[in-house]
């Protein structure tokens, strides 16, 4: 233990004296969880509307408006024929069109059907596809309401009238935000862990004071705790503050145990300084060993489930997002966050980490060579 204090010590020093680690570990985490939220937006608004209607009835006009009402398109032409439209398209001004053909309130009225058309620029393939799904909801809803004005009218018979309310359980105002800062924050957790621990062992090289440690009667293990343990406490400090941050700037606090999550955290960071450490350990520079942390971190984020459905991948993907710590705490970080999942939720999550941590230590004290 008294080995053990004297390496911690060290490290201490060592990461206050730098001015710029400091400023890595606190300033940019917490301009980052303020930026990011924000530019990462699901939600798709004023999307690029024209408009071809060859029918100029009352009902058409009322299709135009559901959809300039809705908040999500903004009417940015309007064009007398379906060329036209698609000129536009051609010149970037619209994303959607939608044609009403002639004949489109007659035949609504007569046989109870018609038909719309929509085109989509799908140059941008989710643009795309969202507007498409937003109009279809938006037409879908205009339905309802032309079978609730028509069935509304006095009848001999009237026909009864189903009401449908909805609720949205764990997010009820759907806001995105609550999704994205969970697993920002975990990002962040694992950027300032993983990229400071890869680089911790090399710089001992680079600054010839690896063959001390070396020579003085260190144990293996003794040098890579002195490495964690640091970083281990700095790591949960970011995290700390990246709660505060989420609840000043956005509101959002767990709905579920903070001891929980520090809980899973801890385990987490265990495993994540421990893989910095073994790529510490492979690297013989400090550029070599940020080379590497950088192409993990690509492969860590977007197989992360942030971003992107891990359900949606390819199987081989769904593989890789499996072998990734990361998406174990962005899964856990969201459970708890927005369904307040408990102990026993997170068990089969816990034991996973567990083993990464177990493993990725284990990596870094085998593969540190000590010479004396």
């Amino acid at each position: 233990m008294r080995i053990l204090k004297f390496l911690l010590r060290k490290e201490f020093l060592q990461i206050f004296r730098n001015k710029l680690m400091i400023r890595m570990i606190f300033a940019v985490p917490v301009i980052q969880l303020i930026l990011l939220p924000f530019a990462a937006n699901y939600e798709m608004k004023n999307i690029n509307l024209c408009i071809v209607d060859h029918d100029h009835s009352e009902y058409s006009r009322n299709l135009t408006y559901k959809f300039t009402s809705s908040g999500y398109f903004q009417l940015t032409a309007i064009a007398d024929s379906y060329k036209k439209a698609l000129k536009v398209i051609e010149e970037d001004r619209a994303d959607l069109i939608i044609e009403i053909p002639e004949g489109f309130e007659r035949e609504l009225i007569r046989d109870n059907q018609t038909k719309v058309m929509l085109i989509a620029n799908a140059i941008n393939g989710q643009t795309s596809g969202l507007s498409v799904s937003y109009a279809n909801s938006i037409i879908n809803d205009f339905n309802s309401d032309i079978r609730a004005k028509w069935i509304q009218i006095p009848r001999i018979n009237p026909q009864p009238m189903i009401e449908i309310t909805t609720s949205n359980w764990f997010n009820p105002k759907m806001n995105y935000k609550y999704f994205m800062v969970p697993g920002v924050l975990v990002l962040l957790v694992t950027l300032v862990g993983f990229l400071l621990t890869a680089i911790n062992v090399v710089k001992e090289k680079e600054d010839g004071t690896i063959e001390q440690l070396n020579v003085s009667p260190i144990k293996k293990y003794q040098f890579i705790l002195g490495k964690l343990i640091p970083f281990w406490i700095l790591g949960n400090i970011v995290l700390s503050v990246g709660f505060i941050i989420s609840y000043v700037v956005y509101g959002i606090y767990p709905a579920g145990s903070y001891l929980l999550i520090y809980l899973f955290a801890a385990i987490y960071l265990i495993g994540l300084l421990g893989f910095g450490l073994f790529v510490s350990t492979l690297a013989e520079t400090q550029q070599q060993a940020m080379f590497i942390s950088y192409f993990f971190m690509t492969i860590f984020i977007l197989l992360g489930g942030l971003f992107a459905p891990i359900d949606n991948m390819p199987d081989w993907a769904k593989i890789l997002a499996y072998l990734n710590p990361v998406s174990y705490f962005i899964e856990v970080m969201r459970m708890i966050v927005l369904k307040g999942s408990g102990f026993m939720d997170i068990l089969k999550y816990l034991g996973i980490i567990s083993l990464f941590a177990a493993g990725f230590n284990l990596l870094a004290i085998f593969n540190y060579k000590k010479t004396v």
